[in-house]
C-alpha cells in the first residue's frame, strides 16, 4: 500500500513541492491502532515543522504523500511500515511494524505561504 492520502481540506491545486523544495508544514502523528495514541505534534508544539521533500531526510510515506498535496491542503496521509518506520519501529515510540496516520497541513512551500 505505501502511502494513502485523503484530502480533509483542499489547498490551491495549482502549487505542489518539488524534489529539492523546502517545505514548512504541521503535523499529528498517531499510531493506527484502537486508541491512535498521538506520538508527535508539531502543533502541540506551536512551530511548523521545516525540511526539504524527495533528498531523503523525512520517512517514505513523506517522500510520497506530501508531494501530492497543493498549498494550503489539510489532508490524512495513511502510512504503511515498510513506508515509516519498518520492522524496527523508533522505540520508544513507535512499535516495530506501524501503520502510521498523519494529518498534515501544507504551509508553505519554499516560503511562499498559502493564503
Amino acid at each position: 500500500m505505501g502511502v494513502v492520502k485523503q484530502q480533509i481540506q483542499p489547498g490551491d491545486g495549482q502549487n505542489f513541492p518539488k524534489t529539492g523544495d523546502t517545505i514548512s508544514m504541521h503535523y499529528t502523528g498517531h499510531l493506527e491502532t484502537a486508541n491512535g495514541e498521538v506520538f508527535d505534534s508539531s502543533v502541540s508544539r506551536g512551530t511548523p515543522f521545516e525540511t526539504p521533500i524527495g533528498v531523503g531526510r523525512v520517512i517514505q510515506g513523506w517522500e510520497e504523500g506530501v508531494p501530492q498535496m497543493s498549498l494550503g491542503e489539510k489532508a490524512l496521509l495513511t502510512i504503511t511500515p515498510d513506508y515509516g518506520y519498518g520492522a524496527g519501529g523508533y522505540p520508544p515510540v513507535i512499535p516495530p511494524n506501524s501503520t502510521l496516520v498523519f494529518e498534515v497541513q501544507l504551509l508553505a512551500i519554499n516560503n511562499r505561504r498559502a493564503q
